[in-house]
């Protein structure tokens, strides 16, 4: 990163330190982009939250977001992100937290129950949908406006538009044969059936729903491959380094800076320069999703400036679009309230909430499933 800075002649510097006492006082705004216990989609324990599931017919894609990977892997999460709100309200207590950590509705729910701290999660599934959407129909993407809300990884493109035209009638046109549509085959049952398009793609998709993971015939049907084994090895491949303008040594000529997708860097110019942004963020819902719980974490459009990130007022989500998060919410609510009352059988009850575990395990198999995956022998936790 330094030799970014320092090829493009900017005044930054880096510093690299374990120790937050050194990195956090005066800060204007904290990234959190972590995995605690191990890496993110590797080795231990993520394996175990794959593999474990996968013996009781749970097929996960990612295990990042909700089910029994989402919710073990917050239970691993939760309290050493807490402790980075802790140590912000300690050393720098004005500070903005951008948070890019999974599982993120209950991470950004746990972070505002349990802290002071001003926070947002941020994603770039809204960015990648509603270019694939403008892409699809041939708009111009810097032309296009859009409304999207909902939850994080499903949320509802409610419009979309090129210079104030209705863009959907259009998708409706093409949903059934244009090559993005054809490989995406979750989310286009999901607009056919529900009416309106969801963030995240379809192997994502196909998690937090119980309609097409339930077998192998619908695995196949929907263009949902099977998971390979989950990989051991420690093995990264950092392409967030294109971003940079540099290759991963860093030993290439610098070519110019290209602008990324990613919300941080414009929330904190629009923090320091008292310039408004206006983005998607992840936010507890305090009456901009007015069908949604008011206590839970909802993503919708928000506008950052020096003063913070002020979400904005959505209303009705469409009862069918609502009543899908809804299903996902209560699996996001009970994992934040085992870890603030120490409450294993909260953690247990989000797993059988689960849309997807619900539609393949008996409970009996479900709670002999939690305790393996506990590390616990068989009986209750």
């Amino acid at each position: 990163m330094q030799s970014a800075i320092d090829g493009h002649g900017l005044p930054g510097r880096v510093v690299a330190s374990t120790n937050r006492e050194e990195l956090l006082p005066g800060a204007d705004c904290v990234v959190t982009a972590v995995s605690i216990g191990g890496l993110a989609y590797r080795g231990e324990p993520y394996w175990s939250e794959v593999e474990i599931p996968r013996k009781y017919g749970i097929e996960q894609t990612a295990a990042d977001t909700i089910g029994v990977g989402g919710v073990f892997r917050f239970l691993r999460t939760a309290d050493e992100h807490l402790q980075f709100a802790r140590d912000m309200e300690r050393l720098c207590p004005d500070a903005l937290m951008l948070n890019y950590t999974n599982p993120m509705c209950m991470l950004t729910w746990f972070h505002s129950v349990g802290s002071s701290i001003e926070n947002v999660g941020l994603c770039h599934s809204v960015q990648g949908t509603t270019k694939k959407l403008a892409d699809a129909v041939d708009a111009p993407y810097e032309e296009v406006s859009y409304t999207v809300a909902g939850i994080n990884h499903q949320s509802w493109v409610l419009s979309l538009r090129h210079r104030g035209q209705d863009l959907y009638p259009k998708l409706w046109d093409v949903l059934e044969t244009h090559e993005s549509f054809v490989e995406d085959q979750v989310r286009a049952e999901m607009m056919r059936q529900f009416g309106y398009f969801v963030t995240e793609s379809t192997r994502h998709n196909a998690e937090y729903l119980p309609y097409f993971r339930r077998t192998p015939e619908l695995c196949e049907q929907y263009g949902v491959p099977p998971r390979d084994e989950v990989s051991m090895e420690n093995v990264r491949k950092r392409s967030r380094m294109k971003d940079t303008g540099l290759d991963d040594e860093g030993e290439a000529e610098v070519p110019p800076l290209r602008a990324s997708h990613e919300y941080a860097s414009l929330i904190i110019e629009a923090r320091l320069a008292h310039d408004a942004f206006a983005f998607n963020g992840n936010v507890m819902n305090h009456g901009s999703i007015t069908n949604l719980p008011q206590n839970c974490c909802v993503e919708v459009p928000c506008v950052a400036d020096a003063e913070g990130v002020r979400p904005t007022f959505v209303g009705d989500l469409p009862t069918q679009c609502a009543a899908l998060n809804k299903t996902n919410i209560n699996v996001q609510e009970l994992p934040v309230e085992a870890v603030l009352r120490r409450d294993k059988e909260a953690a247990f009850h989000a797993c059988a909430l689960d849309p997807l575990t619900a539609a393949v395990v008996p409970l009996p198999q479900l709670r002999e499933m939690f305790e393996e995956s506990c590390g616990l022998p068989k009986g209750r936790c």
